[in-house]
């Protein structure tokens, strides 16, 4: 399977990665209203057990648009998204690390962490979209840091930005010219 052939496969089983920032964006906004009406530490639970459920759940998603929701066995851009999962639980343990210093940060840190892992998502679906959805997450942490936000904000903000993207990415999945890998 040659390169541009695993990323039209990652994008038609999983929609582009749609359906998984959808879920996503709901994971932080429910951390976002946890912590509002609950605790900080009830939050930070609520989306570590939220984000155990965002790829499973975005499967789902995948097959009731229906998309496979599977790769194909010989894709070798599958073993890069479990690398990239692996980034991302590295990532988690340094913002509760941080937590337990400086609680409003972490969901800044979570930001630019996650941002981060979507820049691969542009190798991984060969869609440039990710670029500005990284990036987005990316400075909106970097501009929670800065400004000291409140606890929350951040969660909002990061869910906010990945619902919107998700529209944008649905979009261009559905789009009839359908030149994901050339937008943005």
């Amino acid at each position: 399977m040659n390169f541009k052939d695993a990323q039209q496969d990652l994008r038609q089983s999983y929609v582009g990665g749609a359906s998984g920032v959808m879920i996503s964006s709901l994971v932080w906004g429910m951390a976002a209203i946890v912590a509002l009406l609950s605790t900080e530490q009830m939050s930070v639970l609520s989306l570590f057990l939220g984000g155990m459920l965002i790829h499973p759940l975005g499967i789902v998603v995948s097959k009731v648009l229906k998309r496979s929701g599977k790769h194909q066995k010989d894709n070798p851009l599958a073993r890069l998204a479990l690398e990239s999962t692996f980034l991302l639980f590295l990532g988690l343990l340094i913002a509760f690390a941080v937590f337990q210093l400086r609680s409003n940060w972490f969901f800044p840190i979570l930001l630019l962490i996650i941002g981060g892992r979507y820049l691969l998502f542009s190798t991984l679906y060969g869609m440039r979209i990710y670029w500005l959805l990284g990036m987005s997450l990316a400075l909106a942490g970097i501009a929670s840091l800065y400004l000291d936000l409140p606890f929350y904000t951040g969660a909002f903000l990061g869910g906010g930005i990945e619902m919107l993207f998700a529209g944008i990415i649905f979009y261009l999945q559905y789009s009839p010219n359908n030149r994901v890998e050339d937008s943005f």
